[in-house]
């Protein structure tokens, strides 16, 4: 049989994980994995995961500049899910918006400084 992709989760390093964790819940709709592992916390939503370390001392993500995007994040309803994400007060840094590559995309930066991109596949 052959392998099959099952899921996906990104590793993030955070300095307060509880605010984080609290952002990709209360602003970008993920829920909380009841996984114990103390300086981390687990948040999914349907296949897509993140695993959020907390890291007090390490670099800003922000300061990253281009190193700070973090995720492409395929959605089916992109602008449902904006319309979801605006009135929880996520930071939508762009609209959707339909590219020549035949995307739909908007972008979200997080408190900490990571940049995740959402996007649909549009017809061309």
């Amino acid at each position: 049989m052959p392998a099959r992709f099952t899921q996906t989760c990104h590793v993030l390093a955070v300095p307060d994980v509880e605010a984080s964790a609290r952002h990709y819940i209360d602003a970008l709709g993920f829920e909380s994995l009841d996984i114990p592992a103390p300086g981390w916390r687990f948040v999914q939503r349907g296949p897509v995961r993140f695993d959020l370390g907390e890291c007090r001392d390490a670099r800003p993500a922000h300061e990253l500049g281009d190193h700070s995007w973090v995720a492409r994040i395929f959605v089916e309803g992109i602008d449902a899910y904006h319309d979801e994400i605006a009135s929880r007060g996520a930071r939508i840094t762009s609209g959707p918006a339909t590219k020549p590559w035949g995307l739909r995309e908007m972008s979200v930066a997080t408190p900490d400084g990571h940049r995740l991109m959402f996007c649909e596949v549009v017809e061309r």
